[in-house]
């Protein structure tokens, strides 16, 4: 792999203005979707097969002031990914810059990244039964630019860089703001081998709707590590107990059929 690049999100700069969500949709050709408000100036709720990045908005009273708390939602393009564990066709990897892609060509909608994705991001869309997620925009980083979401961030709340480079301004960031914000946090999930959006955030993870913790379920463990690689000699030992088992009863049915009765010769009659 070259080097891993990151993105990262500090919450401290973010004015929620959606200029990430709509550059997204504009770069990948997503069509716009009827919305409602679900909550102050939050448009979306979750994600949709067409909807990839969107602005989720809090609002907390603190300090005898309100504070407006603003998170962008995307897929963390994890090091160690649970959808591309999960897949059973090889359709989710990693480029060579660590983003998490499907290749829709090997995908089949069978909704296993869905189900055990850490951070429910991907959705299968209904007409092309296909996974749809934030793919990191590898057309344009391949050639030597920013993601369509970090080029449109005015505020510089949206950073692009190699995954030292991100880490070390992270860490350099939120000791500058902790004063400022006693509670913000560096959220990268080493459990993952970190995650490729990286962020800053002004409250505890769970504020956020973030595990605290995260990792791939124990259940998407077992079954790559040891489920799918012997299930397929499992399977084909007990085919091969079967016609084997078969061949030997047809033997002896065979057998059986075409023996003398006892005391009789063959076509003669008593």
């Amino acid at each position: 792999m070259a080097d891993r690049m990151s993105v990262l999100f500090d919450a401290s700069k973010c004015t929620a203005c959606q200029a990430c969500s709509i550059a997204c949709k504009q770069w990948n050709s997503l069509p716009a979707e009827k919305t409602t408000l679900t909550s102050s100036y939050q448009t979306h709720q979750t994600f949709t097969p067409q909807t990839w990045t969107f602005i989720t908005f809090k609002e907390v009273w603190a300090n005898n002031k309100m504070e407006w708390l603003f998170f962008k939602k995307q897929c963390m393009h994890c090091a160690e990914a649970a959808c591309l564990k999960a897949c059973n066709h090889d359709a989710i990897s990693h480029t060579d810059k660590g983003f998490v892609v499907i290749d829709h060509e090997k995908c089949i909608g069978c909704g296993y990244c869905v189900t055990n994705c850490t951070f429910n991001v991907p959705r299968i869309h209904p007409k092309t039964n296909k996974a749809y997620k934030c793919t990191g925009c590898p057309e344009r980083v391949s050639n030597g630019l920013k993601p369509a979401c970090v080029q449109t961030c005015q505020p510089e709340a949206l950073v692009y860089g190699t995954r030292d480079e991100i880490m070390a301004m992270a860490k350099n960031r939120l000791e500058k703001i902790k004063p400022l914000h006693p509670q913000a946090v560096l959220y990268d999930a080493p459990k993952l081998e970190g995650v490729n959006f990286t962020y800053i955030l002004l409250r505890e993870p769970e504020f956020y709707q973030l595990p605290n913790d995260p990792a791939v379920p124990v259940s998407v463990d077992i079954w790559k590590d040891f489920i799918r690689p012997f299930g397929g000699l499992a399977i084909a030992g007990a085919v091969l107990a079967t016609t084997v088992g078969f061949i030997k009863t047809r033997g002896q049915t065979t057998e059986h059929d075409y023996a003398s009765p006892k005391g009789k010769e063959v076509g003669k009659d008593e």
